[in-house]
This record gives C-alpha cells, sequence and structure tokens, in this order.
C-alpha cells in the first residue's frame, strides 16, 4: 500500500487548519443551542451529539471506499478498523468531558 504525496499533504492541511481553529476558540464562550458552523465553537454535549450524527456517514464513506477504491481486504480491514477506533476514542472523550464539565 503505498501513501501519494497528495494524501499526504490533504492530511498535513487538516492538521493545521484544525490546530488553527482549535487555539482560536479555545478560550470563548461554547454555545449549547441553536446552530453553529465552527465544531471549536459548540459544548461538549453538543460536540457529542454531532459526534454520533456523523456514524452514518462514516458508515457510507467506509462503503464507498470499499467499493470504489480496490483495496485488498487486509487494507479495507485495517481502514475500519483505524475509523472505528478514531470514532470511539473521540466519542469516549467528548462523553467524558461533558460529564467533567457539567458539575
Amino acid at each position: 500500500m503505498s501513501i501519494s504525496y497528495e494524501a499526504i499533504t490533504v492530511v498535513l492541511i487538516v492538521i493545521i487548519v484544525s490546530s488553527i481553529l482549535s487555539v482560536v476558540f479555545k478560550n470563548k464562550e461554547k454555545e449549547d443551542k441553536g446552530s453553529v458552523f465552527f465544531y471549536y465553537k459548540l459544548s461538549y454535549r453538543r460536540k457529542l451529539i454531532r459526534t454520533l450524527w456523523t456514524f452514518p456517514v462514516l458508515v457510507i464513506s467506509l462503503v464507498a471506499i470499499y467499493r470504489f477504491a480496490g483495496l485488498n481486504k487486509n487494507e479495507n480491514l485495517i481502514l475500519t478498523i483505524s475509523f472505528l477506533i478514531i470514532f470511539l476514542i473521540q466519542v469516549i472523550y467528548n462523553y467524558l468531558k461533558w460529564k467533567k464539565y457539567r458539575k
């Protein structure tokens, strides 16, 4: 499995933009009601809800990758496990932070 320079570039851009937005919204008041465009402006409760709502998108994305990417079974398995682990870590993290700040 070879990773192209384009894929590495996209991942680096996502990490950089995510880091910048995280710093910009770090000490700002978080929104718990209404619609908010930036994920970083949400409270941990709303982040948890948004994360749970993205699960169907994750499943559809994985199905599309299986269908059109042409990866072998091992690559598909590694990709699925990686996505699910990241998703579960994000859900658990947001849940624990929500419970901590709710008190």
